[in-house]
């Protein structure tokens, strides 16, 4: 099997790459986050993940257009959908890519996060199996999250506070936001 693997970041990277490895699979790493926000933060991710792809052998395929524009055009307004809306941006150019580059399956790090809707995730990616015609590889990552996370300090990887959207770089920055969102959903922040 010839493997796309979308990846957000250098940190998510490390854990799935290890699994990849370790199972025989061949993979190429694919970079498309049009959701980064700022420019200097998708700049320090792109450098994290080369360094990754570096250290880890892996090809790593990068689209370096900085595509914040055509995101937040597709967010504003919809801001309650916006992970919805982003998963289904990215994951769509991924496995787009993988159909016209004779890959066999596709997958991502996204799966790797305990933050992200992983059901969300599961859905689109067989959503987008049926119209592209390219096999879904499904792995639950998060049972290694612990393991990415202390690699990746080990490894001196640079670490984000936050998925990469403007909204996101908000609530995990606004001490204000986030107790606000605590008292309107208690339990479930």
């Amino acid at each position: 099997m010839k493997l796309l693997l979308h990846v957000c970041c250098g940190p998510c990277s490390l854990y799935p790459a290890n699994v990849l490895h370790e199972e025989g699979i061949s993979f190429s790493a694919y970079f498309y986050n049009p959701n980064i926000h700022p420019y200097k933060e998708f700049k320090k991710r792109i450098h994290a993940l080369e360094l990754v792809a570096k250290l880890l052998r892996f090809d790593l395929i990068l689209d370096r257009n900085y595509g914040l524009t055509d995101y937040l055009r597709k967010v504003v307004f919809n801001e309650n959908k916006r992970c919805h809306i982003c998963y289904e941006l990215r994951l769509s150019k991924c496995i787009e890519f993988a159909a016209n580059n004779g890959f066999d399956a596709f997958s991502t790090t996204l799966l790797y996060s305990k933050y992200q809707n992983h059901k969300l995730i599961y859905d689109i990616c067989f959503q987008l199996t049926d119209k592209f015609g390219i096999e879904f590889f499904y792995k639950d990552f998060r049972e290694g999250w612990q393991k990415g996370i202390d690699q990746s300090k080990d490894l001196d990887i640079y670490r984000q506070r936050y998925c990469g959207c403007i909204f996101s770089e908000h609530e995990a920055f606004d001490k204000n936001f986030r107790k606000k969102m605590k008292l309107q959903t208690p339990g479930n922040y």
